[in-house]
């Protein structure tokens, strides 16, 4: 705890003629880390924005009027399409983005009446390693292996299209390093606001708080006992 006084009108240098002593306290910033072992009770089903979508977009923007004269619809590749929707770390595992996780705990916050912008500056998740196309923050999926699905869905413009997709069954299980201010919240506050993200709001694609629409369900987990997390 730093305490400092100042003299009011000494802020710029010089003292007026009526000074006062005020006295200000600043606590320092008070950090802690917990990590919280939690195991999907649904799919989780991913849908990375991929660098050749990337190529794709800038080249027609490059383009500008002339992209579309003449142009051929190149074939689908929907393989290519569910590997460049995984997000991959530089070191090869398959992980979720780390700001899933800490949009969902602070969207949780309006459940139980706490300010969403106070959430914002006290919930933080650790990344386990970065994206290797973008650099996306990741937490490292430790249990479940994707497999193909694909979802017949709508683009912006209403127009129906078939979607490729990585899936992971229920059982799915990460480690979620959570950093929090414990001076705005307790232990027991983050893993309850945890657990109503993981029940209520969900994560990625189809998930319930989804902002296009009610979600499919997916993205839902839980967070796993005492016993559970030990034996990690």
């Amino acid at each position: 705890m730093t305490k400092t006084k100042i003299a009011a009108g000494e802020r710029n240098g010089h003292a007026g003629p009526a000074a006062k002593e005020q006295t200000v306290t600043i606590t320092p910033p008070k950090m802690e880390v917990v990590p919280v072992l939690i195991r999907g009770t649904a799919p989780l089903v991913m849908n990375a924005f991929s660098r050749r979508q990337r190529g794709v977009m800038k080249a027609t923007q490059e383009a500008g009027a002339a992209a579309k004269k003449g142009k051929k619809r190149e074939p689908k590749d929907f393989n290519q399409c569910y590997e460049d929707a995984k997000h991959v770390s530089t070191d090869g595992w398959c992980g979720i983005p780390a700001t899933a996780f800490r949009s969902a705990m602070i969207d949780a916050c309006r459940l139980v009446g706490f300010k969403m912008t106070h959430g914002k500056l006290g919930v933080f998740v650790e990344a386990d390693g970065f994206d290797a196309d973008d650099g996306t923050p990741l937490v490292r999926i430790s249990k479940g292996e994707p497999h193909y699905v694909e979802h017949a869905v709508r683009n912006a413009t209403g127009v129906a299209d078939i979607r490729a997709r990585p899936m992971w069954d229920p059982g799915w299980e990460a480690v979620v390093r959570i950093r929090y201010d414990a001076d705005m919240f307790g232990l027991v506050d983050v893993m309850n606001l945890l657990a109503r993200a993981g029940c209520q709001i969900g994560l990625c694609e189809g998930r319930p708080n989804s902002k296009n629409g009610h979600g499919m369900g997916w993205g839902l987990f839980e967070i796993c006992s005492t016993d559970d997390q030990a034996g990690e």
